[in-house]
């Protein structure tokens, strides 16, 4: 098959051939592995797709927007402190020396109030502010001859 065509003013021949390989033609199933190891995919990638997560998100809470000057930085230990010797101080009382039956201690808005029974001590936690309760039970271990 052919056709003729005119080029600055002269006349071409162009040919155009087909060629047929003859043969089978080979194919595979198509597979996928998903990447990400919440969907199946290895879970060696789990700490890199959470690495590029972390390093793309611009978000800041609020609410975590916190003041880190040496006052303030001052205020949080010495809170800290005095709540470790509030807590030694309760330890004492019900674990103690001479340890009490029960007790109530009051400070920052929570009551704490604690009753030593036979097998363990509870303690209850009371918000004063919301009225929250919580409850905490701490069995005591005693010592038979």
């Amino acid at each position: 098959m052919g056709f003729v065509s005119r080029v600055g003013g002269r006349l071409f021949l162009v040919s155009a051939c087909v060629v047929t390989f003859a043969g089978s033609a080979a194919a595979q199933d198509l597979s996928y592995e998903p990447v990400s190891p919440t969907f199946g995919g290895n879970p060696f990638n789990s700490a890199h797709l959470l690495g590029v997560a972390n390093a793309q998100n611009d978000y800041k809470d609020p609410s975590a927007a916190s003041s880190n000057s040496q006052a303030d930085v001052f205020a949080r230990q010495l809170q800290s402190r005095l709540l470790s010797a509030l807590s030694s101080q309760i330890t004492e009382a019900i674990f103690g020396e001479n340890p009490q039956q029960s007790g109530t201690i009051s400070f920052g808005g929570q009551t704490i109030r604690f009753d030593r029974g036979l097998e363990n001590v509870t303690l209850t936690i009371t918000n004063d502010e919301t009225g929250e309760v919580s409850t905490i039970i701490v069995p005591t271990f005693v010592e038979v001859n």
